[in-house]
């Protein structure tokens, strides 16, 4: 689908810095997309949008690989720092084969509104390398991390650009990103990432703060509709780090998760999924299909079951103007990074569906993040539950923020987000002034 909108150009040096253009909805044109509506309502100027609309850096690198045959292949990697006002760049790494700049670019900007959003002093970036990572082994990942962060160079680093794990990455990821970077700069700089290893300095309860933070707007959400007691039920987009983390603990909440979905297919018990079960036969099975618990479904049925949460946590674009009407949960979580275009979002806030948008829903993960800095900053490390209470705290702080925004002006929660955490980024431009 295309459609036709104001976007900014990179580059463009024209005296009016917006042009009309006809582009494919994509997450960089839904990015756009929500911060006009947000430029919109806080009256910004043209120039202030036009700031906000442009990636501060973008970096392009080549990532050569010798592959444990001999041979060479050569990948793209990218890192876009959309804004640092407010403090360092802050965002993940992925590796996919789907990777490409506008990608990288849209996620960026997201991370930014997120961090403003759960006012962490953080701005946004993102990265990725073009690679299919369960094509290569474990040797050959490395040497494709390492060259890539090398070729990065000084872009990252604790007090300029902070990577963390996302699609395709992990822990052992970014210990491969920290000892790089850390040669580089002959000390040891275990704040030059987050999401690592708790041996190097990783935070009790990062792993899970992605999905304790869904699941913490999930409930919120749920009692804004009313929904706190009785049976309450939810389907799960995604397996992976987030998906299956937000599945165990919406069940361990009382909530029956009723089906839950992968790359490969899904799942689907009205009674309620064993997640536990669940979450066993994909260690030895490495899918959810097959699993002898539950029947198995579409996967593109699971986004329209008859559930009171739906939770994408698996890659954009997830709800679009094909399925979207044909969703009957009451509410959505975001729990993946764009998961509903802006056509999707339009259909179901005209059918009554409540979204809560993935700036707030998932800010669990760079909220830990966050708390890891600041760990690694002071040379010192917090309880779990410590961690666990102060993103709980930041996590419903964020919420109210929204909810009352949303409540106060009639306007959706993503657009109450969106305005919140724009209006912060502003702040920080004003305050600190134009150079030169």
């Amino acid at each position: 689908m295309t459609l036709t909108q104001p976007i900014p150009i990179v580059g463009d040096t024209s005296p009016e810095p917006f042009r009309t253009a006809t582009v494919r909805s994509t997450p960089w044109a839904a990015a756009q997309q929500q911060l006009a509506e947000a430029a919109t309502h806080l009256d910004l100027s043209t120039g202030q949008h036009a700031m906000l609309a442009r990636p501060r850096r973008e970096l392009t690198v080549s990532v050569p690989l010798r592959r444990d045959d001999g041979s060479v292949s050569v990948f793209t990697g990218y890192r876009v720092q959309h804004n640092t006002t407010r403090g360092p760049a802050k965002g993940g790494v992925r590796f996919s084969s789907h990777v490409d700049l506008d990608e990288v670019r849209a996620l960026a900007m997201w991370m930014t509104w997120k961090c403003a959003l759960v006012d962490v002093p953080y701005g946004g970036a993102k990265g990725g390398v073009t690679i299919d990572p369960t094509a290569y082994s474990r040797s050959e990942l490395e040497r494709v991390t390492r060259r890539y962060a090398h070729e990065l160079g000084d872009f990252i680093g604790p007090d300029r650009d902070i990577p963390a794990p996302d699609i395709g990455t992990d822990e052992q990821t970014m210990a491969w990103i920290m000892d790089t970077v850390s040669a580089g700069r002959g000390a040891t700089m275990p704040g030059a990432v987050t999401g690592k290893p708790i041996a190097l300095g990783g935070s009790l309860g990062r792993a899970d703060a992605t999905s304790l933070g869904v699941t913490v707007i999930a409930l919120r959400a749920l009692a804004a509709r009313g929904r706190t007691r009785g049976r309450r039920t939810a389907a799960v987009q995604g397996f992976g780090k987030v998906g299956a983390g937000a599945a165990r603990l919406l069940a361990e909440s009382g909530v029956d998760v009723v089906a839950v979905s992968d790359q490969f297919g899904a799942v689907h018990d009205d009674r309620g999924i064993d997640v536990p079960a669940l979450t066993a036969h994909v260690a030895r099975a490495g899918t959810v299909v097959g699993f002898p618990g539950a029947e198995p479904i579409d996967a593109g049925l699971l986004l329209e079951l008859p559930v009171d949460v739906l939770a994408p946590c698996a890659v954009e674009g997830a709800l679009h103007v094909g399925n979207a009407a044909r969703v009957r949960a009451g509410i959505v979580v975001e729990g993946a990074n764009g998961p509903t275009t802006p056509e999707a979002d339009e259909i179901l806030n005209r059918n009554g569906v409540l979204v809560v948008p993935d700036i707030l829903a998932n800010a669990g993960g760079v909220v830990v993040s966050y708390f890891e800095w600041a760990q690694a900053q002071q040379a010192y490390r917090w309880d779990i539950a410590d961690v666990e209470r102060r993103l709980r705290s930041r996590m419903d702080e964020s919420w109210d923020s929204v909810f009352g925004g949303a409540e106060r002006s009639g306007r959706t929660l993503r657009q109450s987000a969106m305005t919140v955490a724009v209006e912060r980024v502003v702040d920080a431009h004003r305050l600190r002034g134009l150079y030169p």
